[in-house]
């Protein structure tokens, strides 16, 4: 009996260690009704012969979770002679109680199929074989010890078919199947293979058994890692087309990027929005590219005033921060290497404030953004001045 005490204290501990404050949203109980063949292991009497056909069985089960589970199974099998052999008769009669591992969730097969799912069930309870013919024993009492493997494919939410492999061995089986004297009564014997097919049914009024339901923190995983791919993946894409731009001549403008980009995510977020969900993806995705430098305001020459073709940047920002509304910027001004450092400072610092009073007047909180000046931006040489003369956007 140790093995079956380890059994169910494992199921029990393992499943008590799982979430049981969650909102459970899937049917726990189930039938399953299954039959087909069975082999025999332990010795017949010399020139008897079975045949394999006659056994089914019926069973119902409780999901403790979608992991780990209790099944009551109730079996019977029909032993008769096979053609040209000696002829008898035996009813075999079996009831045990199992614990049951999904095997399908525990592997997390809901990555690669919806309907194919593979139950491991274990235990024990008892047995009785009754000789008909040639003789009648009056009924074998014996102890049995279950293990079988369960494949299932999913039909509909609450049917599945299933094919099961069980192999059962038995303590103090005092008689062969055909009436004879079992020779290893003492023994140990694995008496029976059953190989069996049959259907579930699910119980209950929610939408999907525990059998193929998937725990919500490894489905949002999953989903978290396909989006962040697809984040790469369309960073990638949008640094490789701007600078294919560049290298075919065409005059990347703020005005370009703020239609590409509102061609590919902004309006996907708008239609995310309106649906009632946020896709944090593409709120990322944008917050990375303001910080990268692909979105600024640009100004002429020692002015503070933003130049007529940069208004599209900062109405971008300010759409941007009305949509998210925990989003917080810093607004960094920066001039380029003529005149005196103090007077760049300067400079720098009133295009900052600029920008930020025009989206405080546009409707952004004023305690939602801070603004600097940079000073000097000497990162670009003197033909290309005129990119040095902007602002930036550093996205909190």
């Amino acid at each position: 009996m140790k093995f079956l005490k380890i059994i169910f204290f494992g199921v029990l501990l393992v499943s008590l260690n799982q979430n049981t404050n969650a909102q459970e949203d899937y049917n726990k109980w189930s039938i399953d009704l299954g039959a087909g063949m069975h082999t025999i292991g332990v010795p017949l009497t010399p020139g008897f012969s079975a045949s394999p056909l006659g056994q089914g069985n019926l069973g119902v089960r409780y999901m403790l979770n979608n992991r780990f589970g209790l099944r009551f199974d109730l079996g019977f099998s029909k032993f008769s002679e096979t053609k040209g052999t000696p002829a008898f008769d035996a009813n075999y009669y079996r009831a045990s109680l199992e614990g049951v591992v999904n095997i399908g969730n525990v592997l997390n097969f809901n990555s690669w199929s919806k309907r194919i799912n593979l139950l491991l069930h274990a235990g024990g309870g008892f047995s009785s074989l009754n000789t008909i013919s040639p003789t009648v024993n009056g009924g074998d009492g014996m102890v049995n010890l279950l293990l079988g493997l369960t494949p299932q494919f999913k039909i509909s939410d609450k049917i599945s078919v299933f094919a099961d492999f069980s192999s059962i061995v038995h303590f103090g089986q005092e008689n062969s199947i055909d009436g004879g004297s079992n020779p290893t009564a003492r023994e140990t014997n694995v008496s029976m293979f059953n190989t069996s097919i049959g259907v579930n049914i699910a119980l209950g009024n929610k939408k999907q058994h525990a059998d193929f339901t998937v725990e919500k923190t490894t489905a949002n995983n999953n989903n978290l890692n396909s989006e962040l791919e697809s984040l790469k993946k369309r960073l990638d894409s949008a640094e490789v087309e701007i600078a294919n731009l560049k290298n075919k001549g065409v005059v990347v403008t703020n005005e370009l990027i703020i239609t590409e980009l509102d061609n590919r995510y902004v309006k996907r977020g708008e239609k995310t929005l309106e649906d009632g969900t946020v896709v944090d993806s593409n709120v990322d995705f944008i917050k990375e590219l303001l910080n990268k430098g692909y979105v600024n305001v640009f100004f002429d020459v020692n002015k503070a005033e933003i130049q007529d073709g940069s208004l599209n940047s900062v109405n971008y920002l300010k759409q941007f921060m009305m949509d998210n509304p925990h989003i917080k910027a810093t607004i960094i001004g920066y001039a380029d290497e003529t005149g005196t450092e103090s007077r760049n400072q300067t400079l720098s610092t009133n295009r900052a404030k600029n920008v930020y009073s025009m989206l405080v007047a546009a409707g952004i909180d004023s305690t939602r953004m801070t603004y600097v000046g940079g000073g000097i931006d000497a990162s670009v040489g003197k033909d290309a001045r005129q990119l040095a003369r902007k602002v930036i956007f550093k996205i909190q």
